[in-house]
């Protein structure tokens, strides 16, 4: 792993070993604990941002250890941004199934994106897919919760 800082925005680089996955969790932990973000907040961009690294890891570079993940991240006490970028083929993030639909709502896995689109405040997908770019508004304001 490895870690620069350029322009404020910091870059961790590291193979795609599940393992790995608590580097993100320990990022997540150290900026919230940082900058004092609620609970809710935390919840939304752990979950986010581990599905995210996790889809990199094992549905990008299926695991190849020769293969790297990078998280480029910037974070102030009311914004999180987040790049997560692998060397996988890419995907069509347009056409992915909605894991509520009936034929869908009992496989085990498949919500990742569904994820990463409810729980940011905007999100992105570039190159293909191997690039997401995810961001965490109103840090500093309780979650809202739509009616």
């Amino acid at each position: 792993m490895t870690t620069t800082e350029s322009a404020k925005m910091e870059t961790i680089e590291f193979v795609s070993k599940g393992e790995n996955i608590t580097i993100i969790e320990r990022l997540v932990d150290d900026l919230c604990e940082k900058y004092h973000i609620q609970e809710e907040h935390y919840g939304n961009i752990l979950i986010a941002l581990t599905e995210a690294v996790n889809n990199a890891i094992y549905h990008g570079n299926k695991q190849d250890p020769d293969k790297k993940v990078v998280v480029k991240y910037r974070a102030d006490e009311d914004q999180f941004s987040f790049i997560i970028e692998d060397e996988g083929p890419g995907f069509d993030f347009e056409n992915v199934p909605d894991p509520t639909s009936p034929e869908n709502i009992e496989k085990p896995n498949g919500r990742g994106v569904f994820l990463m689109r409810h729980l940011s405040d905007d999100i992105s997908f570039d190159d293909d897919g191997r690039i997401v770019k995810m961001d965490f508004k109103s840090l500093s304001k309780p979650v809202s919760i739509d009616a």
